[in-house]
C-alpha cells in the first residue's frame, strides 16, 4: 500500500512539473517578443530567467522520473541521487544567469534607453499570474524534496522578479524613470545569487557526502556506546544518499566475543536507536572484537 501511495505521489509531482514547464515556455516566448519590441532590459532579463526556469524544470522533471527507477547490478543505489544532481545544476544556472544580468544592467544603466512601458506592464502582469500558479502547484512538494525545492525557488524568484518589473513599468509610464529598469534588473540578479548560493551549498554538501548539519557525529557515537556489549563505535561515516535516506557506516568494537545471533539482536537495537534519535534509516556495521585497527571516531583512509 505504501509503495502504491509513493508511486501515485511521484506521478502527481511529475504532472505538476509538466504544467509548470508549459506555462513557463509560454511566458518566456511572450517576454522575449515583448522585451525586443519595448526595449526593456528588465523584461528581457525576466525572460532569460524564465528560460532558465524552463531548463531547470525539464531537468527536475527528468530527475524525478529517473529517481523512480529501480536499482540494478551495475547501479546498486538506482538513480536516487538524480534529484540532488538536478538541484545542483539548477542552483548553478541561477547564479550564472544572475551574473549575465548584472553585466547587462550595468551597461544599460550607463546608456539608458526609452522603453515602451505599456507592454512591460501587461507582460509582467501575465507573468505574475502564470508564475504564481506554478508556485502554488509546487509549494507543498518543495518542503520535503530538494529537487522540487530548486524548481520552486526558480519560479518563486521569477514571480518576484515579475512583480519588480511591473513596478518598474509603472514608474516608467507615469514618471519617465527609465533608469529604474536597470536598477530592478540588478536587484533581481542579486536576489538570484542569494537564493542560488544557499541551494548550491546544500546540494554540494550532499554530493560530497558531508555529514548533514543536523547530525552531531559524537552524539551518535555516544548514544551507541551506551548500549550493552558495545565497547566503542568508530571509523564512522554518516551521509545523505537522498532527501529521505540517511546512511551510517561504522566499525563496532565489542566488549565480548558474542555469537552471530547475539550480534543480530544488538544490531536491531542500534538500528532502532539511530532511527528514533537521529532519523538514520540505513545502517551498516562491521563488528570487531580485539581487532588491532585505529579506534578514532573519524579515520582517514
Amino acid at each position: 500500500m505504501s509503495h502504491s501511495h509513493a508511486h501515485n505521489h511521484q506521478d502527481l509531482k511529475g504532472r505538476k512539473l509538466l504544467i509548470t514547464i508549459v506555462l513557463n515556455i509560454v511566458i518566456t516566448v511572450a517576454q522575449v517578443i515583448g522585451g525586443l519590441l519595448s526595449g526593456s532590459l528588465s523584461l528581457l532579463s525576466d525572460a532569460l530567467h524564465n528560460f532558465s526556469d524552463v531548463l531547470s524544470l525539464i531537468v527536475s522533471y527528468a530527475a524525478a522520473k529517473l529517481s523512480q527507477r529501480k536499482a540494478s547490478i551495475n547501479r546498486t543505489f538506482g538513480y536516487k541521487r538524480a534529484e540532488i544532481l538536478a538541484a545542483f545544476v539548477n542552483a548553478s544556472t541561477l547564479i550564472i544567469v544572475a551574473i549575465i544580468l548584472i553585466k547587462e544592467a550595468i551597461e544599460r544603466f550607463l546608456n539608458p534607453e526609452q522603453i515602451d512601458s505599456n507592454l512591460v506592464i501587461w507582460l509582467s502582469f501575465i507573468a505574475i499570474i502564470a508564475n504564481g500558479l506554478s508556485v502554488l502547484l509546487l509549494k507543498k512538494d518543495s518542503t520535503n524534496n530538494i529537487n522540487i525545492r530548486s524548481a520552486y525557488l526558480h519560479l518563486l524568484t521569477d514571480m518576484l522578479a515579475s512583480v519588480a518589473v511591473l513596478i518598474g513599468g509603472l514608474l516608467m509610464k507615469y514618471y519617465q524613470l527609465f533608469w529604474v529598469d536597470s536598477l530592478l534588473t540588478l536587484l533581481i540578479a542579486l536576489y538570484l545569487i542569494y537564493v542560488g548560493y544557499d541551494l548550491l551549498k546544500t546540494s554540494s554538501k550532499i554530493l560530497m557526502l558531508f555529514t548533514p548539519e543536523h547530525i552531531n557525529t559524537r552524539d551518535v557515537v555516544r548514544a551507541v556506546n551506551q548500549l550493552p556489549k558495545v565497547k566503542k563505535l568508530h571509523h564512522v561515516h554518516i551521509w545523505s544518499l537522498s532527501d529521505h535516506e540517511l546512511h551510517l557506516e561504522a566499525h563496532l568494537d565489542l566488549q565480548e566475543d558474542i555469537s552471530t545471533t547475539e550480534f543480530n539482536e544488538l544490531l536491531l537495537e542500534i538500528e532502532a536507536l539511530l532511527q528514533k534519535e537521529f532519523d538514520i534509516n540505513h545502517v551498516t556495521i562491521q563488528p570487531e572484537y580485539n581487532k588491532e585497527d585505529p579506534k578514532e571516531v573519524i579515520v582517514q583512509d
